[in-house]
């Protein structure tokens, strides 16, 4: 996935081995950055278009579950859509299931660390989620919270 402002920080920074918190990697900002991979324009207006307003709840992650994956028709569109679905995930997460971050891997690679240390690559999961329809996003929020 390329995310231009954490390849321009990169660049400039070198990235740590192992990877690194959200707020090291932007300079403290975290909440910003946050704020943007929780955007997921065209995720939300897909689902918007089917009737489904995404208010970043677990509940909204089932209900994606159920959509017609129309994307699928588009080979342009739907590792745009299979993309946000990832970070969409996350921004749940991360709001909802207690001591999750969002940490970036030394590539760049947003994911979500949780509090047990396991890290859930969110975007791998939404691409395989809007190609493949598993596993589905309520699955994967699930195995998080028990976490």
């Amino acid at each position: 996935m390329n995310i231009p402002f954490l390849d321009n920080w990169r660049k400039k920074h070198g990235a740590e081995r192992g990877g690194q918190t959200l707020a090291s990697a932007v300079g403290g900002d975290a909440d910003g950055v946050a704020e943007l991979l929780a955007e997921c324009e065209l995720l939300r207006v897909r689902a918007g278009q089917q009737g489904l307003e995404l208010d970043d709840t677990p509940r909204s992650l089932e209900a994606l579950d159920q959509l017609p994956p129309r994307w699928r028709d588009d080979p342009e569109e739907l590792p745009w859509v299979g993309n946000d679905a990832g970070l969409y995930l996350g921004t749940v997460i991360v709001r909802t299931v207690r001591g999750a971050a969002w940490h970036v891997w030394p590539g760049g690679q947003p994911v979500v660390r949780l509090a047990s240390g396991r890290e859930i690559n969110v975007v791998e999961a939404g691409l395989d989620w809007a190609a493949q329809g598993s596993p589905e996003l309520s699955q994967v929020y699930a195995e998080a919270a028990e976490a």
